[in-house]
């Protein structure tokens, strides 16, 4: 079977590797445009390293771009971490269409921070889809899932990189055998059951201390590590990476001690151990507790 892979950054590259070892023709890869001032794209150097084409539209809605995907007489494009929109006729120009990598258990939590609200929203679990895309957003017959329980601790990092990234590479290499049998089934997602969320930006990630311990806790994991949550400490901007449940109570934003474990701060109900941060003038996360003794941060300070 021919197959073009459509995608970016490290889980393409990895998709890229893994289908390359198997029994299918790589007739070229597809990625974003390359951006000034930045390293090229691992997809891109992996693809070029194999001496297969590479192709990098800035959009597909143009005739171009189709006439570019349509010369590899493809039999299907495996689209592996897609931000780009792309037009239905592109979708279905290979003689046997198009599956997409999705990390969450559509129809739950279309959109592009799928496992950052999964996490803040307080899920008991999360996974993967891979899916036959039609014109809407994460929509589209569903192929194979995959499901991953979510750990009390668990931040947007652990949970794709320790689990929904190596887990999405073995599921896409299995829906392109499913595939190449003709055994891939498509099954309708119930969209009655759909949710979706947009970009989880700055504003998103603000921690409101007045808020029970554990929605703060799952902010700060579920934003861990981008964006970032934050908060203010002295007026100045604190971004916030990795939590737990603490011990003790006391007013909204109140630091009630500091230790080698971390920073524990007072929530609505309940506190947090807060165990590393990032000061706005610094690209460097420092334990809680280092940075609170740099900046001469007392126990009793309030957050916020």
């Amino acid at each position: 079977m021919r197959i073009l892979i459509h995608g970016q950054q490290a889980f393409g590259k990895a998709v890229l590797e893994r289908l390359a070892a198997g029994p299918d023709d790589v007739a070229g890869v597809l990625c974003p445009p390359d951006h000034e001032g930045r390293p090229p794209d691992p997809l891109k150097e992996a693809a070029l390293e194999r001496g297969l084409p590479v192709h990098q539209p800035r959009s597909w809605k143009t005739d171009e771009a189709l006439e570019i995907l349509r010369s590899f007489e493809s039999d299907l494009c495996v689209m592996a971490y897609v931000t780009l929109l792309v037009p239905r006729r592109v979708l279905d120009a290979p003689r046997l269409g198009t599956i997409q990598y999705h990390p969450s258990l559509l129809p739950l939590h279309r959109g592009p921070s799928s496992i950052n609200w999964a996490r803040i929203q307080g899920d008991a679990k999360t996974g993967l889809t891979v899916f036959w895309p039609d014109a809407g957003l994460d929509e589209g017959p569903i192929l194979l899932q995959k499901e991953v329980e979510i750990g009390e601790d668990d931040t947007v990092g652990s949970l794709y990189f320790g689990k929904l990234f190596p887990m999405g590479v073995d599921a896409m290499a299995e829906a392109v055998e499913l595939v190449r049998a003709g055994t891939a089934p498509r099954i309708e997602q119930d969209h009655g059951r759909a949710t979706y969320e947009s970009w989880c930006d700055e504003e998103d990630a603000r921690v409101d201390w007045a808020r029970p311990a554990e929605e703060v806790h799952r902010l700060i994991c579920g934003t861990d590590p981008q964006p970032g949550a934050w908060t203010t400490a002295g007026g100045n901007k604190l971004k916030l990476f990795g939590s737990r449940m603490g011990k003790g109570s006391g007013a909204p934003g109140e630091v009630l001690d500091l230790s080698e474990s971390g920073m524990t701060v007072a929530a609505g109900t309940g506190s947090v151990v807060v165990q590393r941060v990032r000061a706005a003038d610094s690209g460097t996360k420092v334990a809680a507790a280092e940075y609170a003794s740099r900046a001469g941060l007392p126990a009793g300070l309030r957050l916020g």
